[in-house]
């Protein structure tokens, strides 16, 4: 028996490759699907079963692609209604993948089709559970996402979520490993952990949200209390999970075309295509095609591109560090963004060798943001960081404008006023000041320094403990 979990770290995000006497089961797969083929293959198995834990909101799953490349069945548990073949298991169904079984445990609650497998070993002993956004190490999943106007209810999915833990999961074994489809940095969830695995029995001990004595009314109420809104993304991908979607092949054919300066140019004024600068946060803010976005590939990536691109048929041109050209189309693609439409060949430089025309972003550190402060108290700052970061520590002359909302907010500010921009490590505030540049916002200047020392300067800090 092989089990291997494949963690993607920028979407939090755990696929599985389970293989029994030459057998393969892949659960939640990525959208690219030769990794998995090329695994099956180098150990001559051969992937029998997809099984899908719900349809993915934060990404787009690899199932379709890899169905029509290995003959494999997609697997989806009651209530999964879809546009492409499946086979529509019934609570309680078996599957048998070489010498172990998966059994069906329909766990409604975070969706209505989420559905847990039970892994049973060649024994027959439950030794594993894939949970999908059911039950993650530390938390739960979200129970708003499938929530329907005039109906179903946020409150109504967690009380359901409550009894399928109840009643599916929470009588397995204490030594049954529980392997969830997310971990700590996903929006899925409201406290994940950093542990991507732990045994059930150490869950109920740990997780908030299986306490025995918990009543249902008030794990309701602790499930959905806080809820942030999803990122607008998040349907989209739902949607394209459950109609079917273009090739994955096609979309990095179209998109992974390298042009020179004149041809990408020429492009993008043709095609009004979002020109999106992946590159470092500081080699941004030095200098970039005017009008460009940055959204850096070493921080959370699809999920600030899923959250500030809103339409996902975007025509877009990318700026990338040479070599990662084509990481890039691909990261686009997991959350459904399949319309990259070529990259500047040769990096930024070569736009610099063209001579072509920049734009700058005014940078500063903590100790020159305090100077500043120190010289004129009544300077504009932008704290862009989360709703949370902000309550539990700001500057107490800040402006809260979450980048999460820039695209809704954006009346909030004037184009007359200089601003200082800055979040908790100079990512987001790039970010932030590459949108509002854009926009028409010039007089910007953004504070790439962490907030621990920014909140060490001279400049009042109000706390949460301060404002109670």
């Amino acid at each position: 028996m092989i089990i291997e979990q494949i963690y993607t770290g920028c979407l939090a995000q755990g696929a599985y490759y389970i293989e029994s006497d030459g057998e393969v089961a892949i659960i939640d797969p990525l959208r690219e699907s030769n990794p998995y083929i090329e695994k099956a293959k180098a150990n001559k198995s051969k992937i029998k079963y997809i099984f899908e834990t719900h349809f993915h909101a934060d990404f787009v799953s690899g199932h379709l692609d890899l169905a029509k490349k290995t003959g494999a069945r997609i697997i989806y548990g009651p209530n999964a209604e879809t546009d492409y073949e499946k086979h529509l298991a019934k609570d309680g169904e078996e599957f048998k993948l070489g010498k172990l079984t998966f059994k069906v445990l329909h766990t409604p609650g975070h969706t209505m089709e989420s559905t847990t497998f039970l892994l049973l070993d060649e024994a027959g002993n439950e030794h594993a559970i894939f949970t999908g956004d059911t039950l993650f190490i530390g938390d739960v999943g979200r129970p708003d996402l499938a929530q329907k106007k005039g109906s179903m209810t946020k409150e109504d999915l967690a009380g359901k979520l409550f009894e399928s833990l109840r009643k599916k999961i929470m009588p397995l074994p204490d030594e049954v490993i529980v392997y969830p489809a997310h971990g700590a940095g996903s929006a899925c969830g409201k406290n994940m952990s950093a542990e991507t695995w732990d045994t059930l029995g150490n869950q109920r001990t740990s997780n908030y949200a299986l306490r025995a004595d918990m009543s249902k009314k008030e794990f309701i109420k602790e499930v959905t209390d806080g809820l942030q809104a999803p990122p607008d993304y998040f349907s989209k991908n739902a949607k394209l999970n459950k109609s079917g979607y273009e090739s994955f092949d096609t979309v990095m054919s179209r998109g992974a075309k390298a042009l020179s300066p004149s041809a990408f140019e020429k492009l993008a004024e043709k095609t009004e295509a979002l020109i999106l600068d992946v590159r470092d946060k500081k080699d941004f803010a030095k200098a970039f095609i005017p009008n460009s976005i940055f959204i850096g590939l070493d921080g959370s990536f699809a999920p600030w591109v899923g959250a500030l691109i809103p339409d996902l048929k975007q025509a877009i041109l990318i700026v990338a560090p040479k070599g990662r050209e084509e990481e890039t189309v691909k990261r686009l693609a997991r959350v459904g963004y399949d319309n990259s439409i070529g990259y500047l060949k040769d990096g930024f430089n070569s736009w610099l060798d063209a001579g072509k025309e920049t734009d700058e972003i005014s940078i500063l550190s903590a100790s020159e943001f305090e100077r500043s402060f120190i010289n004129d108290k009544t300077i504009n700052i932008l704290d862009v960081r989360k709703p949370g970061e902000w309550v539990a520590s700001h500057l107490s002359s800040a402006q809260h404008f979450a980048l999460d909302f820039i695209n809704k907010n954006m009346n909030e500010i004037s184009r007359d006023k200089m601003y200082f921009l800055h979040c908790r490590s100079g990512y987001r505030s790039t970010v932030a000041a590459s949108i509002l540049k854009a926009r028409g916002f010039h007089n910007l200047t953004n504070v790439q320094d962490t907030f621990e020392k920014i909140s060490e300067s001279k400049i009042p800090v109000v706390t949460a403990a301060c404002e109670n």
